[in-house]
């Protein structure tokens, strides 16, 4: 009996081809699978749900992510594995929000997509989603699923989605993960790394968290960052929680008004939480003196988890729970490993 995977088509590049004129227009779902023949050849059977309309990438919203998950849950025992067909500009925000939102997941879960449209020459789409589908449906010697969580497959290897950041907008390796190792690499032959997956040891059924709470802003601190800014985004109506960019291992400037200004919003129940500018690395709080004062006014360490993951962690917690100290103590654990402490 063949392996069954479902393609879920959002939207972005991969889905487009070339209409009258030239110009780029997205395809439906059997005109974008007509572009790849070599599908029929694989040994799996594969079925398809398309979002309508298709959706940009730059319009992803976290109802969009709901949907996700929706079509995931519905399908869930009747499929092997799931493709994810998204957009690159926002995949690894989705990738990291679905991530959160699919607890207990013992199923693959692969988001891909293309820089080139599925229907223009030398496209990357055809080479990317066929191995997402190989991987979606692949299996060990004991009929358990090679890849038991979600995951962002593009060019040639297969990272954990919720580690991964796009560090190209043009090249065909248009993503990675910095502080994580790949979860398989593809070359001849599909090379699994296990002992950097995640299993469901405790085949625990699949859970679904829908609620997502979006009152959140990310700060980029900067050399002479004006102290009305941080003021102004400190108190934004409704705000729950700052995603703080900070310098390097979590530094920032030592000055008086930027630790007095974190400790009122600290005191008045917004969370912060620190991440790394850097592309690799991690925050370590208290290791210099420039982060003393961070620690000082209740900011939390992000270790090295991404903006990415930051921000929709911290979207799915709000939404899960009402309670700041529980949010909190979630962010300090790595729920699905989003970050090494």
């Amino acid at each position: 009996m063949k392996n069954k995977v479902l393609l879920i088509f959002t939207g972005g590049t991969i889905s487009m081809g070339e209409s009258v004129g030239n110009t780029l227009a997205p395809l439906n779902s059997e005109q974008v699978l007509a572009c790849i023949p070599e599908l029929n050849h694989l040994d799996v059977e594969i079925s398809s749900i398309s979002f309508s309309p298709l959706i940009d990438s730059s319009d992803i919203m976290p109802e969009n992510w709901v949907n996700i998950c929706e079509i995931i849950e519905k399908n869930y025992y009747k499929y092997d594995g799931f493709v994810v067909l998204h957009g690159t500009d926002t995949m690894s925000y989705s990738a990291s929000a679905v991530s959160f939102m699919l607890e207990n997941l013992s199923k693959p879960v692969i988001f891909t997509g293309s820089q080139l449209p599925v229907g223009v020459f030398r496209s990357d789409a055809k080479e990317n989603l066929i191995t997402a589908i190989e991987i979606a449906a692949a299996k060990d010697d004991n009929g358990k699923a090679m890849i038991q969580e979600v995951c962002l497959y593009f060019e040639d290897q297969l990272f954990r989605g919720n580690r991964t950041t796009k560090r190209n907008a043009e090249e065909f390796d248009a993503f990675t993960s910095f502080n994580y190792h790949p979860l398989a690499k593809v070359g001849v032959h599909i090379k699994y790394f296990p002992k950097y997956c995640h299993f469901n040891t405790e085949n625990l059924p699949l859970k679904i968290s829908k609620k997502i709470d979006n009152n959140i802003a990310i700060l980029k601190l900067f050399p002479g960052i004006n102290k009305n800014v941080l003021e102004s985004v400190l108190n934004i109506k409704n705000l729950k929680a700052v995603v703080i960019e900070t310098y390097g291992a979590g530094n920032a400037s030592s000055c008086d008004w930027l630790k007095e200004l974190l400790n009122s919003a600290n005191e008045r129940g917004i969370i912060l939480f620190s991440v790394t500018q850097c592309r690799a690395g991690s925050v370590e709080m208290g290791r210099y003196e420039t982060s003393v004062n961070l620690l000082e006014a209740g900011v939390l360490s992000g270790y090295d988890i991404t903006t990415e993951a930051a921000v929709t962690k911290l979207m799915f917690l709000l939404g899960k729970y009402s309670d700041i100290d529980e949010v909190k103590r979630n962010l300090k654990i790595s729920l699905c490993g989003e970050m090494t402490k």
